[in-house]
C-alpha cells in the first residue's frame, strides 16, 4: 500500500524569535533595540505574520495527508521521502536552502511577508496554498536548473542559484583551471575564487558579477540547461594567467579545478558553513545538476 502525500513545511525562525533567545525577553530585546535606533513593534508584527502565514498553510493540508514541519537550522538532518510535497514559508533564500536536498518533490513556495521579497521563488500567498496542495502532483511547475560539484574523493555539493570556489575568508585562491574536453588545456591562476550560476542565481550574486564585468555573454533563464562562470579578480603574474576567466557550461560541460594550496572551501548558495573542503593535489569538477527543483508556478 502507498503512503499517504506528506506535507513538510519549511520554514525559518524570525528575527523576533532569535532576539528573545538572545536577550531572554520580550523586555530585554526592545531595550536593546531601541539603544539602537530600532522599535521591536515592527520586528514583532513581522513575526506574527509571517506565523499566521505558516498557521494558515498548515491549516490547508488535506485531512487525508500527513504533515511535518523542518526548521531552516535542520534541513541537513531532516529525510525527505518521494511522496512529500515540499511547502516553503518564507524568503526566496529559503527555497535555495532546501534544494539541494530534494530529489523532484514538488515545491511550493509561499511568501511569508508579502511586500519584503522579490518573490522569485516563493511565488505565492498562504490563501493559495489549498488549490496549490491539491494539485501538487499534477500542476504545471518549472524545472529550475541547478549545478553541482564533485571532489575526487567522492564530496558533492548542490546548489540552485551559484557554487562558490575559492580560500576561506576570501583570501588569494590558487589552483589551476581548464574545460573538460578542450584538448587538455589549463592555466595556473591566483584570484578571489571562482563563481558558477544558474539562471535563477542570475538575479543575485552571478548578475552582480556579471554586471561589473560588462559580459557580453547572456544571462541563462532559470529553466536554460546552461550556466555561468566567473573567475573573480585573477591576478597576472609570471606564474599565474589571466585568459580563462569567464564563459558558459552547456549540458555535459565541466569545469575542472585542481587545488594547488593547502585549502580552499566549495560551498553553495551562499552557505560557507556548509562546505566541501579541498587540499593540494585535489580536483573538483563543477557542471549542471542532473536532478531539477520543481517548483509549481
Amino acid at each position: 500500500m502507498s503512503l499517504a502525500p506528506r506535507a513538510v513545511l519549511v520554514h525559518r525562525t524570525t528575527e523576533y524569535e532569535e532576539l528573545v533567545a538572545r536577550h531572554g525577553t520580550h523586555g530585554q530585546a526592545a531595550f536593546f533595540l531601541s539603544s539602537r535606533g530600532r522599535d521591536i513593534g515592527e520586528v514583532a508584527e513581522r513575526h506574527r505574520r509571517t506565523r499566521r502565514a505558516l498557521a494558515e498553510v498548515a491549516a490547508a493540508v488535506p485531512l487525508s495527508w500527513r504533515q511535518a514541519r523542518v526548521e531552516r537550522a535542520d534541513l541537513d538532518r531532516f529525510l525527505f521521502a518521494p511522496e512529500d510535497v515540499v511547502v516553503v514559508v518564507g524568503q526566496d533564500g529559503l527555497v535555495a536552502n532546501v534544494a539541494k536536498y530534494l530529489a523532484g518533490q514538488p515545491v511550493i513556495g509561499v511568501d511569508g511577508e508579502p511586500g519584503r521579497n522579490p518573490g522569485v521563488l516563493v511565488r505565492h500567498r498562504a490563501t493559495d496554498a489549498a488549490a496549490l496542495l491539491r494539485g501538487a502532483f499534477t500542476g504545471r511547475a518549472d524545472e529550475l536548473t541547478m549545478v553541482e560539484a564533485v571532489a575526487d574523493d567522492t564530496q558533492r555539493l548542490v546548489a540552485l542559484n551559484e557554487i562558490y570556489l575559492g580560500a576561506v575568508g576570501h583570501q588569494t585562491a590558487r589552483y589551476r583551471l581548464g574545460l573538460e574536453g578542450d584538448g587538455g588545456v589549463v592555466e595556473a591562476q591566483a584570484s578571489s575564487g571562482v563563481l558558477v550560476g544558474t539562471g535563477t542565481g542570475a538575479t543575485g550574486w552571478l548578475r552582480s558579477v556579471w554586471q561589473e564585468r560588462g559580459s557580453a555573454l547572456p544571462l541563462p533563464h532559470p529553466t536554460d540547461d546552461r550556466l555561468l562562470w566567473f573567475v573573480r579578480e585573477a591576478w597576472p603574474s609570471p606564474a599565474t594567467g589571466t585568459s580563462l576567466v569567464a564563459g558558459e557550461l552547456t549540458a555535459a560541460a565541466r569545469l575542472r579545478l585542481t587545488v594547488e594550496s593547502e585549502r580552499l572551501v566549495v560551498f553553495g548558495d551562499g552557505v560557507e558553513s556548509d562546505a566541501v573542503e579541498l587540499t593540494w593535489g585535489q580536483t573538483v569538477r563543477v557542471g549542471r545538476c542532473a536532478e531539477k527543483l520543481r517548483l509549481l508556478g
